[in-house]
């Protein structure tokens, strides 16, 4: 009868872990970051001094709710969605947005030394569109 002298080996944890993949994660988690934060920072690109609110509790909006922009800077110019537009093409924008199944919520961005004459411009167009789903962008008082 043969025998074998061999040790029994013993099973025992891995004391190293792996990080290679936690890495690879990392470095795609912080290139799509750096390739979203400026689309989320393109309409604050426009300088405008926004008027001044008193601090108050937001409600969260819908995250399926699109939203598409406005800008009456100082000068009277309107922008639409990053886009210099007149008075006259303010019509037959909103009436696109209108043909929508979902048409957008509008943020309105209003320098704080524009007139309230171009304010009503867009608000005249927005109704006229039947377009009701408006929100005002404000900065807050220290």
């Amino acid at each position: 009868m043969a025998r074998t002298f061999r040790q029994r080996r013993q099973m025992h944890a891995v004391a190293e872990l792996n990080v290679t993949n936690l890495v690879d994660l990392a470095f795609t988690l912080l290139i799509i970051f750096m390739l979203a934060t400026p689309l989320m920072q393109q309409e604050q690109t426009i300088p405008v001094n926004l008027p001044v609110e008193s601090k108050s509790p937001q409600q969260k909006p819908d995250p399926d709710t699109k939203f598409e922009s406005i800008t009456i800077q100082a000068d009277g110019a309107y922008n639409l969605s990053n886009r210099i537009i007149t008075r006259a093409q303010l019509p037959d924008e909103f009436s696109r947005f209108a043909r929508e199944p979902k048409p957008p919520v509008f943020r309105i961005r209003m320098d704080a030394k524009a007139t309230a004459q171009q304010f009503i411009v867009v608000m005249d167009e927005l109704k006229r569109a039947n377009l009701t789903r408006i929100t005002f962008d404000t900065q807050t008082a220290n």
